[in-house]
């Protein structure tokens, strides 16, 4: 029987280094898990960002850093980079291919080139990952003029990032929704200018990518992935 597991995080960062040149974020991440995660050692895991066309897509170093940042964070996983998954399945997880509904997994491996493709991963799980990082809101104003000693600064501005993403996580194998995770990152970032314009810039979109990161990582964490021995008893 599967479980349900319904668990809320909010972390409130944490990198108010406004001092060090780095501007203020704050990260909230929230997750719903609908069954356990098994993994066997030797499974894999594939973070793929979400396309609409060429006027939309989840950007590419967000998905890249989620990926890197899981691998590290959790050794016992085995993540596959998006592009090495996305370039030798060409064309079925282009915008216009790729399945948007776990249930469009049956029709995809209908194919019997692809089904064995992603076999050769040996692909547990299917991370989507959908979203953007935008600025919000800015303010101020900074002139530059020439001076006695050259061109001067002055003034003051700073404007505000978001970074809102949700990851949809699917059971590849048993074709099934698992669980969800959302990180919404807010940042304020800051330039003052007394002749020469100093950028304090939040990480909005790293501290977005971390936070992901970091909870997919309790998502999949170590307890469940078993040796093939244990999961057969």
């Amino acid at each position: 029987m599967n479980k349900y597991f319904n668990h809320q995080l909010t972390l409130l960062s944490i990198i108010c280094l406004c001092c060090g040149l780095s501007g203020c974020t704050t990260v909230t991440i929230d997750q719903v898990q609908h069954q356990e995660i098994e993994l066997v050692q030797g499974d894999s895991i594939v973070v793929i960002g979400r396309r609409s066309g060429s006027d939309y897509e989840t950007e590419p170093e967000l998905i890249s850093c989620i990926g890197e940042v899981l691998a590290k964070s959790n050794t016992s996983l085995n993540v596959i980079p998006e592009e090495d998954f996305v370039d030798r399945l060409y064309p079925w997880f282009e915008p216009r291919t790729a399945p948007t509904q776990v249930r469009d997994l049956s029709r995809l491996l209908s194919y019997d080139k692809i089904a064995a493709l992603i076999d050769d991963y040996q692909v547990q799980y299917i991370v989507w990952v959908d979203g953007n990082t935008e600025k919000t809101r800015s303010a101020g104003s900074i002139s530059c003029g020439l001076s006695a000693t050259g061109v001067a600064c002055f003034g003051f501005g700073t404007w505000d990032t978001k970074s809102e993403y949700e990851a949809t996580i699917w059971n590849y194998k048993t074709r099934q929704l698992v669980g969800k995770v959302s990180s919404v990152a807010d940042g304020t970032s800051y330039m003052p200018a007394v002749v020469v314009p100093i950028p304090i810039i939040a990480p909005v979109q790293a501290d977005a990518c971390k936070a992901m990161a970091y909870q997919l990582g309790n998502f999949f964490g170590e307890k469940s992935v078993n040796s093939p021995e244990q999961n057969t008893k």
